[in-house]
């Protein structure tokens, strides 16, 4: 077992145990996984970017990525249906520890003008989503090596049955929200 899964067992479980006051463990919300997304719009003209992205988010997440492709053709973004336009991935289990532990203690300290994350983005159903506009916070990328800055989407999706607890869960897990 991880040492993640360990602090999850040994300390977050039983504070959201006391503070919620679930009858069950079986009750008390848990990561379920994190879903990691990066699009790459200009992948259009130059394939080689989305080979360069690829291989990005693959060293950033430690797991291989599949590459999106388009669901529809829209003229208007000269995007054919099929045409790679990005890539993503799906972290669980301690993958998804390690990853959102490096993601708290390391990557969001290292934004410019850091103040915290926004407590709202929540969906109402216990999922948070996060928006980062830079690859490079990652230790892992070498800024040299960085062809073209790309952000990433993060969606954490939890086992919680309201925001208030998926919140309580993140905080209490190292999530740096911000005082609104």
């Amino acid at each position: 077992m991880s040492p993640y899964t360990e602090f999850y067992k040994n300390e977050v479980a039983p504070a959201l145990m006391q503070r919620f006051k679930y009858n069950n463990v079986m009750q008390i919300p848990k990561l379920e996984k994190m879903c990691v997304n990066m699009g790459v719009g200009a992948a259009i003209q130059n394939p080689k970017l989305l080979d360069n992205a690829v291989a990005e988010l693959s060293l950033i997440i430690g797991q291989h990525v599949t590459i999106t492709r388009a669901k529809k053709s829209v003229a208007a973004f000269k995007v054919r249906e099929g045409m790679a336009i990005g890539c993503r991935a799906t972290l669980r289990h301690d993958v998804m520890y390690e990853f959102y532990n490096r993601l708290v203690n390391v990557a969001l300290p290292r934004i410019r003008d850091f103040r915290g994350v926004s407590s709202s983005s929540f969906d109402g159903h216990g999922n948070y989503a996060l928006g980062l506009e830079e690859q490079v916070i990652f230790p892992e990328i070498e800024y040299d090596k960085v062809s073209e800055i790309r952000g990433m989407d993060i969606v954490v999706v939890t086992s919680a049955k309201s925001d208030e607890e998926a919140r309580e869960l993140l905080r209490l897990m190292g999530m740096p929200f911000r005082a609104d």
